[in-house]
């Protein structure tokens, strides 16, 4: 009897503790989220090539007459001007067959002056009749083929003086062939040469050095043929007149999205590479910045003209199973009446982008300028569940709202 006592008192004291109300978990708080505000801009549509930075202007020097190369006049990579003297051609042979031409032109002359003589008096003579038309004729003849004589020695003189002026092969105009201006003569950067001296040297055969321009500078790239066709449509809805008028801006490889390099494009191939399917095109800038012929460049050919577009932060975007989604902040009230914020998805066929400018994305749909993006803590956020909004402004904001491009 005592023992079933016992159990009986043991149960009276298990049965309130099995039964007491366990106490109420307190509610998660929704995850914090950095937000910001989707802006609008305007801006021009572009597309991306890469190509090659070249002279505009680039010269390959050879000698005018052969001869042994005496002295090189310049340093491998020097800048030079227009007239600026590269080499020197040994001159001796030159300098004797300047001196024989003038030799045998002063002779020449002399007997033009004695010819001359000869023809005066022979014509007094005629009108007496002391000589015979054929005794004339002659000394008219004598005196016209000295004259020619004269001017065919004074051509050879003036050969003469040419060549002996090439043995010094100087800086060649920089221009297309344009008359050098002596005020401002054009500069340009030698390569290295490519002869020294003591070579003999066979005139228009061997190359000397090659001298390229400096400023202005151009850049050759390659477009595919889809946007060459809607640069042509732009020209035939007449929103662009030629091809001239289209802008660019570069980068090189080491400068990370600035592209702060820009020019005009001046030259478009006549036809289009059947093995690559691209248009060769070329674009001048002004090289203040003394970039070389040779680097590699990313360009951006700007194919549109100016429209209104909705940014966001690239940051925002994630990508699920290849495409891409980002989130709206979506304000709402709960049964109790308070403001609740939730996440609300945007992607698939309901989100187009357009490209990418320094960070931010064009939103062609799916986003309506105004609307709040969340742009970090995405691996926080689900689908339509709630969230604790921070506003706060992802790098590159003040750029973008200012309207930079």
């Amino acid at each position: 009897m005592r023992t079933k006592a016992v159990w009986l008192f043991l149960l009276a004291l298990l049965i309130p503790g099995c039964t007491q109300t366990p106490q109420a978990k307190s509610a998660a708080k929704p995850p914090e989220v950095f937000v910001t505000v989707a802006v609008t801009q305007t801006i021009v549509d572009f597309e991306e090539f890469t190509g090659r930075t070249e002279a505009k202007n680039m010269v390959e020097v050879r000698a005018l007459v052969t001869g042994n190369l005496d002295k090189v006049c310049f340093k491998d990579g020097d800048t030079v001007k227009e007239g600026d003297v590269l080499f020197e051609i040994d001159p001796k042979l030159y300098k004797a067959e300047l001196h024989r031409a003038t030799a045998i032109l002063t002779q020449a002359q002399k007997k033009l002056e004695r010819l001359q003589e000869n023809y005066k008096r022979a014509a007094e003579l005629k009108k007496s009749n002391a000589i015979s038309p054929q005794e004339f004729d002659l000394a008219s003849g004598d005196r016209a083929e000295a004259d020619a004589s004269v001017d065919v020695v004074r051509a050879e003189l003036e050969k003469a003086k040419l060549n002996y002026q090439y043995t010094k092969v100087v800086v060649p105009t920089l221009n297309n062939g344009s008359d050098p201006d002596p005020d401002h003569p054009r500069t340009g950067l030698v390569g290295r040469r490519m002869r020294d001296p003591g070579n003999y040297i066979k005139a228009g055969e061997t190359m000397l050095t090659t001298i390229v321009t400096l400023n202005p500078m151009c850049v050759y790239f390659d477009v595919d043929e889809r946007t060459v066709i809607g640069i042509r449509n732009l020209i035939k809805d007449k929103k662009i007149k030629s091809i001239s008028e289209m802008t660019f801006r570069f980068e090189l490889a080491s400068d990370e999205g600035t592209y702060k390099h820009h020019g005009k494009i001046n030259f478009e191939d006549n036809k289009l590479d059947t093995g690559t399917g691209t248009l060769q095109m070329r674009g001048e800038f002004e090289n203040s910045k003394g970039l070389s012929a040779g680097q590699f460049v990313r360009v951006r050919l700007f194919t549109g003209t100016p429209r209104e577009a909705v940014l966001i932060p690239e940051r925002a975007l994630g990508t699920d199973q290849g495409q891409k989604f980002l989130y709206v902040v979506k304000k709402e009230t709960d049964k109790e009446g308070s403001i609740v914020y939730k996440a609300e998805y945007r992607g698939g066929t309901d989100l187009e982008l357009g490209a990418l400018r320094g960070g931010w994305r064009v939103v062609e749909k799916g986003v309506q300028p105004g609307e709040t993006i969340i742009w970090s803590g995405l691996q926080r956020v689900r689908k339509d569940a709630g969230i604790t909004p921070k506003a706060q402004e992802p790098p590159g904001a003040k750029e973008v709202q200012a309207g930079a491009n």
